[in-house]
């Protein structure tokens, strides 16, 4: 696979001028940070070969989509087993049970992704 590459003038040097394949505004999420993190950390070479592919960010958004896919059900599942106070008459004890109940589907999830 031959590519006509082609070149720019900065100085003293010529840059190629190359572009990526797939362009996405999509931002990348809490799972998806944490996992590319972990690549970095425990196998960078499938890394640099997802990177040099252009796998790596359809990888991590798919990633952080099924881990929040996998935290709302887990929410669910915790709010159905230890129901919620009112809302509207203690909000500070609501609060602090969802964020408690957050925290534990995270956790959960943490270990499963």
């Amino acid at each position: 696979m031959a590519q006509n590459l082609t070149y720019t003038n900065c100085g003293d040097y010529l840059i190629p001028d190359i572009r990526l394949s797939h362009v996405s505004d999509k931002p990348l999420g809490k799972y998806g940070r944490m996992h590319r993190a972990f690549l970095e950390e425990n196998n960078p070479i499938l890394l640099n070969d997802m990177i040099l592919t252009e796998t790596l960010f359809p990888h991590l958004w798919k990633i952080d989509e099924t881990a929040h896919h996998r935290v709302e059900q887990m929410m669910n599942e915790l709010l159905e087993r230890n129901p919620a106070l009112d809302k509207e008459t203690q909000q500070l004890a609501w609060v602090q049970h969802m964020s408690s109940l957050k925290a534990q589907a995270e956790y959960i999830s943490h270990y499963l992704i």
